[in-house]
């Protein structure tokens, strides 16, 4: 058979990548909107638009290729997910619509997104779910490959980041998971009517298992330690001083006399 494996942004123009891409673009807007400050940046996948629902007057989308840059954006850039150009607690929100997967470093680009968002700053990632019916799929496909088939339903776009994986990840980076929803609960079907055969799916899903979704997307904020100013152990020892103190005498005279006075 011929080669059937097609990148990230190919397959997103299939049913199967359409639907996913609606999804996502239905939770960012929900989780973005909400979200206020200056500074914004979405890192690749121009499929979706991360930040139209936010209202930050400065938002960013960057890429790490050229082919994403020839799309009509307000402000775009190509950079190094590892090496952003921001300076460090400069943004207020990044958005990562897949970028861990495609990107060579997941590790250091999410290294990255620590380093240039604020105290209390969020990010916003989405990825597909290894753990799920087309996870499943892809990896009872790899197996046919042995055979001479490449019948991959979802594109080989590096390994895919379970949600697990993911928290373990933002943890080590102080990055505290805030919230996050699965979905894409339909079977690895290509054909566009047996995807909407299936739509019902999408609600039994949610409600009898959550965590099997195809795909899912977290919020984490950046957590950053606050400093407690602590008294010193130590404290200045008490010194005797010699100090004039007024005694009454039997007569009902006051003098003047030498008394040991604790400072």
């Amino acid at each position: 058979m011929t080669n059937e494996i097609i990148g990230m942004h190919e397959w997103l123009q299939t049913p199967p990548g359409q639907y996913l891409l609606a999804w996502e673009q239905a939770q960012i807007d929900a989780v973005v909107t909400d979200l206020f400050g200056f500074h914004a940046l979405q890192l690749g996948l121009p499929q979706v638009d991360a930040l139209r629902a936010n209202r930050m007057p400065h938002r960013w989308f960057a890429t790490s290729g050229s082919s994403d840059s020839q799309l009509k954006r307000k402000a775009s850039l190509v950079t190094d997910f590892s090496a952003l150009p921001f300076a460090a607690n400069s943004l207020d929100l990044v958005v990562l619509p897949h970028s861990l997967e495609l990107t060579a470093d997941p590790h250091g680009a999410l290294r990255e997104v620590e380093r240039v968002l604020m105290p209390e700053g969020r990010v916003v990632i989405c990825g597909l779910n290894p753990v799920s019916l087309w996870g499943f799929r892809q990896q009872r496909a790899h197996w046919y490959r042995w055979l001479g088939r490449h019948r991959l339903f979802l594109p080989e776009a590096g390994e895919f980041i379970g949600y697990l994986r993911l928290r373990d990840w933002l943890r080590l980076l102080n990055l505290e998971i805030e919230g996050g929803h699965f979905g894409c609960y339909r079977p690895a079907f290509s054909s566009q009517a047996w995807l909407e055969r299936f739509a019902w799916m999408d609600k039994v899903g949610a409600h009898s298992w959550p965590f099997l979704g195809s795909a899912y997307l977290l919020v984490a904020v950046k957590r950053v330690p606050s400093m407690t100013l602590l008294n010193p152990g130590w404290k200045p020892a008490r010194r005797l001083a010699n100090a004039s103190v007024s005694v009454a005498n039997s007569t009902g005279k006051t003098r003047a006399t030498s008394q040991n006075v604790i400072k």
